[in-house]
């Protein structure tokens, strides 16, 4: 499998570099310090990042830890779910060009959640060329000030994410718990939400804006969502399923092997994707009648796509979202210069694989009116 191990040298992409010391010795534990040879270069970097990571997140609980607990996070949060690869990206990249309402954890913060009131400043501008214009596993644009997905700051927080199964390929299902957290002790579930709250409160630090929030995985949380934040909007995004496979099939031959310490067994990664989505989706049709109905809006990527402005209108209407009018000049300005955007482009799924992906996720087609 050894000539299979694509970007095997790399060492960028990696969450984990922002993590500390106590808390990577303690996720090494847990999976038996089972690190692959072919990634023991990977391990090394972070150990030497979480070193002076813990170091600087030490000075920054001295110099921010009591402001930060006097933060109080009064505008109810706006979250944007849907599957990974269904356009959640697109629309947080939208919604957040409305700057006079809405913060949203950035790149750099979600991958240094510790540390990044007191790096951030100097970090981002030294280390501008470690990242790379577009994301690996498509073309949108990367930047450090980039709206990003906040599940990898409670993941290095609290080490419970279904994400940490990429990067320990080997105990994938037990990671895959924490994408709805229905079956975990509720000592860990309260850690999570402490952790969450927390770093939503250094995001909001001397910033009195509505936080927008965007991750997959929460698609699947909502009643812990509401737990913390009974006022919260939620907006979901839904795509044509088997688009959606093709491009998570897609996501793990890219992005993927950036973030592996394992050896991972790629016969499982199919059969991986379509129980994941079964699983988030049973979570979020079981949670969805607990958000009053002014508070969700749904949209496809589709529309989205088609007419990204009315499609932002129509959302700002049915939350009850102000100042649409004065944002949509701004909007527009940015709708116009993604007109160069190049989406990836598949060839068409087999018989075989379509027939699984109809049967397996048939109330996603039934639901949203997808043909199989």
């Amino acid at each position: 499998m050894g000539d299979r191990l694509k970007h095997r040298w790399s060492i960028g992409h990696n969450y984990l570099t922002g993590i500390t010391f106590g808390k990577w010795c303690k996720l090494l534990a847990q999976n038996k310090f089972a690190i692959s040879p072919a990634y023991a270069h990977r391990a090394a970097v972070i150990t030497l990042a979480s070193l002076s990571n813990s170091l600087l997140a030490g000075v920054e609980h001295l110099r921010f830890g009591r402001a930060i607990e006097r933060v109080e996070i009064t505008r109810p949060p706006v979250f944007v779910l849907g599957h990974w690869r269904s356009g959640t990206t697109f629309l947080h990249e939208l919604l957040a060009q409305d700057t006079a309402q809405f913060q949203f954890p950035n790149t750099y913060q979600v991958v240094n959640p510790y540390t990044f009131l007191s790096t951030e400043n100097f970090a981002t501008r030294a280390f501008r060329w470690m990242l790379p214009d577009t994301r690996p596993m498509d073309n949108m644009a990367m930047e450090f000030t980039s709206p990003q997905e906040d599940e990898f700051a409670p993941l290095l927080m609290t080490l419970t994410s279904l994400y940490l199964g990429v990067s320990f390929p080997r105990r994938m299902a037990h990671y895959d718990r924490y994408m709805t957290f229905r079956d975990v002790d509720r000592r860990e579930v309260e850690a999570w939400k402490t952790a969450f709250v927390q770093f939503c409160k250094k995001i909001s630090l001397n910033d009195p804006r509505a936080l927008l929030i965007k991750s997959p995985p929460h698609t699947a949380r909502i009643r812990i969502l509401l737990e913390m934040f009974p006022d919260a909007r939620f907006i979901h995004i839904h795509r044509d399923p088997y688009r959606v496979f093709q491009s998570q099939r897609h996501f793990f031959d890219t992005a993927g092997w950036y973030t592996y310490l394992q050896k991972p067994d790629l016969s499982a990664i199919d059969e991986g994707i379509l129980q994941r989505h079964e699983t988030m989706y049973d979570a979020y049709f079981e949670d969805l009648p607990l958000i009053a109905k002014d508070r969700i809006h749904e949209i496809s990527f589709d529309a989205l796509e088609t007419d990204p402005v009315g499609t932002i209108a129509q959302t700002y209407q049915q939350l009850s979202l102000e100042g649409f009018a004065a944002f949509e000049p701004k909007l527009r300005r940015y709708v116009d210069s993604l007109s160069n955007y190049k989406k990836n482009a598949f060839s068409t799924l087999d018989d075989a694989t379509k027939a699984v992906v109809a049967q397996r996720w048939s109330r996603s087609f039934d639901t949203w009116n997808y043909p199989k």
